[in-house]
């Protein structure tokens, strides 16, 4: 009787190289020393740019992190989701009440527990975990588009929380964001005079070294689950289900899992969100942020951590580029013109849907493909696609101009 291991591809690659061997590999790859040059001129900022680029940059930060979630979820883990936006919400909201202190604002009667700001951001994505983990035994049984209705009822259900739990949310005008802190430091704007090399640090600058550790450790928390036995076992259950099992992998309880720390993941991104907008509304937290965040993983690249990010960067910064500068762009007008034109969400709308369909014909593998070495062969589809081919062309390809004789 032959080894079932032998049997299956997918069981082979999944059983057959070890994490240690895929670290070493990666330790080499050329790679890596971009990515920490990259790392290094993220530090720069806060040195040179105003308040808008670094809201912009937060924003991007905030989905970055959300983002990885969902590409664990849906693009390793094989899951459809529609409801990631809820688990946003609930870090947001979660950070927001556990941090805030009981009191009267709007007109109402708002509720907290005045915990330390990051004892409260730790809380945030636990709840969002466990909201996760109490969904998750749904998670573990639909597949595809099943899956996809039953957590797009979540960013429903959710809305109506949101506008209804008046104490805990603050209804429909939301609630004001109480600043992170660390060991008597306020990541907000403050009166402390506090600078560095001469250049003073207020609310954003001090939030955005906050944010870029969050983005470092999501980010590689991310790669190494995905090089071990749990991101391996996802993949096999992604790819064939069959085939996993024979392997002995058990597939609800995996499929439970990545829901639940991409639930995780979420709460992160929107307690990070939250604390860049300073005030949350329930209708940041709508269906339209969940297809945000499929359209990342789309252009970005299924199942690429890398991919996930760059998606992210693309999809957050596009409308705050187009509201900054909609005065110098033709067509373009800025939110609340009574002027002819399109608005500038709605043209970013439309810039990143022509974005979805060109990554679908010609880099499936979205943005995380542009540095592979399949690009020229994509170039040279892209090329005879648009380009018409000469007659020559065609006949050195493999057809003849000769008609058929008989």
């Amino acid at each position: 009787m032959s080894d079932p291991q032998s049997s299956t591809p997918a069981l082979a690659s999944l059983s057959a190289e070890r994490p240690a061997g895929v670290l070493a590999r990666l330790r080499s790859a050329p790679g890596r020393p971009v990515a920490a040059v990259g790392l290094v001129l993220l530090l720069v900022p806060p040195f040179y740019l105003d308040a808008f680029w670094l809201q912009t940059g937060l924003f991007a930060m905030a989905a970055v992190i959300a983002a990885l979630g969902l590409s664990l979820l849906s693009g390793t883990a094989g899951q459809l989701s529609l409801g990631h936006a809820f688990f946003l919400a609930v870090g947001a909201y979660g950070y927001t009440w556990c941090a805030d202190a009981p009191h009267t604002g709007d007109g109402h009667d708002l509720t907290g527990l005045s915990l330390p700001p990051s004892l409260a951001f730790l809380a945030a994505v636990l709840l969002a975990g466990a909201a996760g983990a109490v969904f998750s035994p749904l998670s573990g049984r639909l597949r595809s588009m099943y899956l996809g209705v039953a957590t797009l009822a979540l960013v429903f259900v959710g809305q109506h929380v949101l506008v209804n739990a008046t104490p805990v949310t603050g209804g429909f005008n939301g609630r004001s964001v109480p600043p992170m802190e660390f060991f008597g430091l306020s990541l907000a704007d403050t009166a402390d005079g506090f600078s560095v090399f001469g250049v003073p640090f207020g609310g954003l600058e001090r939030l955005w070294y906050f944010g870029l550790v969050l983005v470092v450790a999501a980010y590689l928390a991310a790669r190494n689950l995905l090089l071990g036995r749990p991101g391996r076992a996802m993949g096999a259950l992604r790819d064939s289900e069959v085939a996993a099992a024979v392997m002995g992998v058990p597939a609800s309880r995996f499929r439970a899992a990545a829901f639940t720390v991409s639930s995780m993941y979420a709460g992160a991104g929107g307690a990070l969100l939250a604390l860049a907008y300073q005030r949350i509304v329930p209708d940041t937290f709508g269906l339209s942020l969940s297809m945000d965040f499929l359209a990342m993983l789309v252009i970005g690249g299924l199942g690429s951590v890398a991919g996930a990010a760059a998606g992210a960067v693309f999809v957050t910064v596009l409308p705050q580029l187009l509201t900054h500068y909609a005065d110098a762009l033709p067509l373009v007008v800025a939110p609340g013109s009574t002027e002819p034109g399109l608005g500038s969400v709605d043209a970013a709308r439309y810039l990143y849907g022509a974005a979805l369909v060109l990554t679908l014909l010609f880099f499936p593998g979205g943005l995380a493909s542009l540095s592979r070495p399949s690009l020229p062969r994509a170039l040279r589809s892209l090329r005879a696609s648009v380009l018409p081919q000469s007659p020559a062309a065609k006949t050195a390809g493999g057809t003849t101009l000769k008609e058929p004789t008989s």
